[in-house]
Parts: C-alpha cells; sequence; structure tokens
C-alpha cells in the first residue's frame, strides 16, 4: 500500500490566496469538467450507427430521461459569448429551424422510445427565448408529442433568459408551458461593464421580472454572473452583488470569463488590457465566495453557490450530486438526449454531439438521418478515471474504499505515479488526504478545475484548448 501523508496545516500564504507564487503555480488552463472526457476527446469515427445503437439500448432503461434543446439564434452579439450560436434578425430564422428539429425529435423518439418519463428539460442556447410565444408554444407541443413529459412537483423543466428578450407576460407564458424553473443571464450590473461587452441592460427590469417570476410561482430562479470580464474589479463586482443578493435567486452560477479570442472570434473586440489579471480575478472570487456565504449561500463548488434549502446541496450533502452539459444536476435522470444544433448527448457510456454547423444540420436532417458530427464511447478507464473526477468536482470528495470495491482496484495503488501532485496539493491547502478519502477543502473549493485536473490523462496535449482556472 503506497505511504499516505498526515494532513497538515495549509500554508498560510495559501490560505490567504494572495502569495503571487501560489496563484502562478495554480492559474493554469483546463477544463471544467462538464463530462470526461471533455468534448475536445470526441471523434468523428464515432458514427450515427453508434449513436443508435446506444439510442436502442436505452430504450429499454426504465430510468427517467432528461432533454436538452439548443436554439441557437440571438439578436445581439455579446463579446464575451463562447456558446454555440447565430447572431441573426433574418425573418423566418426560427420558422426553419423548427422545420428541422421537429424531424431530429421524430428521429430521437423513433429509436429511444417515448416510455421514458422525462423528468428534467432544459432549453439553452443562445437566446432561447428568441422564438416566439406561438414557436415556443409549437416547440413544447412537438416534444410532448413524442416524449413522455412529466408533469409531477419533482420535475425541472428550465430555460436560459435573456432578460431583455421578455416580458412578465412572456414569463406567464412559460409558465403555462410547464417550465418551473428560470435561469437569467446577468454577468455584470455594472455599466461600464456592460458596454465593454456588449450586453447593456437595466436593473430595474431584471428586479421586475424577479418579481412577476416569483407571483407566477416559478419554483427556482438563477442568476449567472461571470467574473474577470473586461473594466471589471472588486468594487464593480461588489456593487453587482449587493444587486443580485438583494433579490435572493435560489441559485446563483458564478463563471470565470474564458478569454480565447482565437477560438470565439468575437472577443477579439475585447481589449487585452481592460481585463484583470489572475491576481484580481482570484480576488473576485474569494470576494464573491464571502459576500454570498455571509447572504447565506452555499458554495458547492465550480462556480455554483445555492440557498441551503435547494436540491442541489441537499444532493451534494448526501453525496449524489451530478455534473452535465448544463453545470450541476441532481440525479433525477442519468441519461441527457441533446436536441438541435451542436446540443450534446450522454446516453449510456457515450457522447454524441451535432453537428456545430447549422447549414451541416439542415442538410443532415433533410437527407433524414440524425446530425451526429462526432462523439465517445468510454473506455474502462475513462469511466473509472470519470468517477473520480465527478466525484469531486461534485461531492467534494472521494472515498478510496468505495473506489476499490467499484473498480476492484486499490484507489493508492492505481494512482501510486499522481500521489506526489496529491501531497503538494495537501500541502497547498486545497485536499485532504487521509487513508480512506480524499476531501477538498475550502480553498479548494476555489481551485477545484486543478484538483480535477490531476485525474485527467488527456490532460498532456489539450490545455492550451482551455480556457484559464484562475
Amino acid at each position: 500500500m503506497a505511504s499516505i501523508a498526515t494532513p497538515t496545516e495549509p500554508r498560510a500564504s495559501a490560505v490567504r490566496g494572495t502569495d503571487p507564487g501560489f496563484i502562478a503555480k495554480y492559474s493554469t488552463q483546463g477544463p471544467r469538467y462538464t463530462s470526461y472526457p471533455t468534448a475536445l476527446e470526441f471523434s468523428e469515427q464515432f458514427t450515427v450507427a453508434d449513436y443508435e445503437q446506444h439510442l436502442n439500448t436505452a430504450r429499454n432503461d426504465a430510468a427517467p430521461l432528461s432533454l436538452y434543446v439548443h436554439v441557437p439564434f440571438c439578436r445581439w452579439l455579446c463579446y464575451y459569448c463562447g456558446c454555440n450560436k447565430v447572431v441573426t434578425k433574418k425573418p423566418g430564422a426560427g420558422r426553419e429551424y423548427l422545420d428541422h428539429i421537429a424531424i431530429e425529435i421524430a428521429l430521437l423518439s423513433q429509436r429511444i422510445g417515448n416510455t421514458r418519463q422525462v423528468s428534467q428539460l432544459h432549453f439553452g442556447g443562445g437566446t432561447p427565448t428568441y422564438l416566439d410565444d406561438a414557436e415556443l408554444t409549437e416547440l413544447i407541443h412537438l416534444l410532448a408529442s413524442h416524449f413522455n413529459l412529466g408533469d409531477g412537483k419533482e420535475r425541472e423543466y428550465s430555460i436560459e433568459i435573456d432578460p431583455r428578450t421578455v416580458t412578465p407576460d412572456r414569463l406567464a407564458l412559460l409558465r403555462g408551458l410547464g417550465f418551473n424553473r428560470l435561469s437569467f443571464g446577468i454577468q455584470d450590473t455594472d455599466p461600464d461593464v456592460q458596454r465593454a461587452i456588449n450586453r447593456t441592460q437595466r436593473t430595474d427590469q431584471i428586479i421586475d421580472l424577479v418579481g412577476a417570476a416569483r407571483s407566477y410561482r416559478f419554483s427556482s430562479i438563477s442568476f449567472d454572473l461571470i467574473y474577470g470580464l473586461p473594466k471589471q474589479h472588486c468594487d464593480t463586482l461588489n456593487r453587482t452583488l449587493d444587486d443580485i443578493i438583494s433579490l435572493l435567486p435560489d441559485r446563483i452560477a458564478l463563471y470565470h470569463y474564458a478569454h480565447l479570442p482565437t477560438r470565439f472570434p468575437a472577443q477579439r473586440a475585447i481589449e487585452k488590457h481592460t481585463l484583470p489579471s489572475s491576481v484580481e480575478k482570484l480576488a473576485m472570487l474569494r470576494l464573491a465566495n464571502e459576500r454570498l456565504i455571509e447572504a447565506g449561500y452555499v458554495y458547492i463548488g465550480m462556480d455554483h453557490f445555492v440557498r441551503p434549502n435547494d436540491e442541489l446541496a441537499r444532493c451534494q450533502k448526501e453525496g449524489h450530486l451530478q455534473r452535465n452539459f448544463q453545470g450541476y444536476s441532481t440525479t433525477l435522470a442519468p441519461d441527457v438526449l441533446g436536441i438541435g444544433v451542436s446540443a450534446i448527448s450522454a446516453i449510456g457510456d457515450c457522447y454524441a454531439q451535432n453537428s456545430k454547423d447549422l447549414t451541416d444540420y439542415y442538410r443532415l436532417l433533410d437527407a433524414g438521418q440524425l446530425p451526429i458530427d462526432k462523439g465517445l464511447i468510454k473506455s474502462p478507464e475513462d469511466q473509472l478515471r470519470a468517477y473520480v473526477i465527478m466525484q469531486l468536482a461534485c461531492n467534494l470528495n472521494i472515498s478510496t474504499q468505495v473506489f476499490a470495491e467499484k473498480f476492484n482496484i486499490s484507489f493508492w495503488e492505481k494512482f501510486a505515479d499522481i500521489q506526489p501532485k496529491l501531497e503538494e496539493m495537501q500541502q497547498d491547502g486545497l485536499i485532504i488526504i487521509a487513508h480512506a478519502s480524499i476531501t477538498v477543502t475550502e480553498l479548494g473549493r476555489m481551485m477545484l478545475r486543478n484538483v480535477c485536473m490531476v485525474f485527467d490523462q488527456y490532460l498532456k496535449t489539450q490545455t492550451q484548448s482551455y480556457s484559464k482556472t484562475i
């Protein structure tokens, strides 16, 4: 058995997180781990036939199903955005998309069937509310006619909202269509920061929409914020946090801005000298952490804060929180069926991604073919490492005993080669190593991507393709 270091008191400089050497050490590039292996490992060798085989197998599963629907269109270009999107005001764009997504929905339901109850549904983008009221209604009816949409109180039906595209009346329609969760894209409430990212929106409009959402009895309201934006610093973020905390959303996703202008051309409009440094970004993350915890939120790690009574906090406490391409999730549905251009499915031990190109997506559907571009079937090694990474990312702990029972191998023997790195992270205050477990510390939650990266066998050649961890 490998020797296990005795837990020690972390260095004071690491705990403060202000030591320049410490920040430089952990300011690297790495994945957000919404999957493992990550999407960069997906291969074109994965075929439509591979996907159809997994869909047919999943047909006989009694577990609930999750649907993700990607609507790529936006009316305005936000400079920071790295999502797969099409910025257009072209009349009929939504109509053409619906006509094709109807084909995909029919093809998928033929293969996976309609008996599995859909307990989770998420509309993302782009801007799902780019579609008008009639188009949104039609899309829900399309899904309901091909899948078994659940109507119980435990269901989670969510939609991403650009506050500039909705009114209280539109929120009433969404509630009537069955959505019970809203995710508002706020990003930042400071006017200078908003102008720098080409996304100006009034805070009073957000206040009105939140009030309307509560009056319509949406069960959960989430806010998406970003730190590391141009012209953003601790003072501006502090004022944004004042605005956000006063509205008491149920969940807050505080994402780290990924500046990758070679991958996302719109980001070239952002002047690099206006971006905060790694030291400033870590200071902003610590500020947000302190403010939100003081306000009663639980920091579950990897950018997410939730109210103590939220299902995500409960799942983490019970040790069965999960993570998928939409971020953290409960374990209501093990399989995710992705619908729409660029959407990613996770069915059994496979990942399958639709074409990212809208023209190609349309062409394949017009030919009566599922629009799969690439994917991956997880190897036994992938499944083993995915388990470790997701336990750390979701539940902030890995039991070496449970690991040994699950994979029939000693954790410490399997990962003997990285034990020195783990012990180094313990000395830096990111984790606590015991004989039977590894536990992520409070400081480690802010460096959670770095902790997970230790177990990633693919990073040697891929790190430059990811955003910075700090």
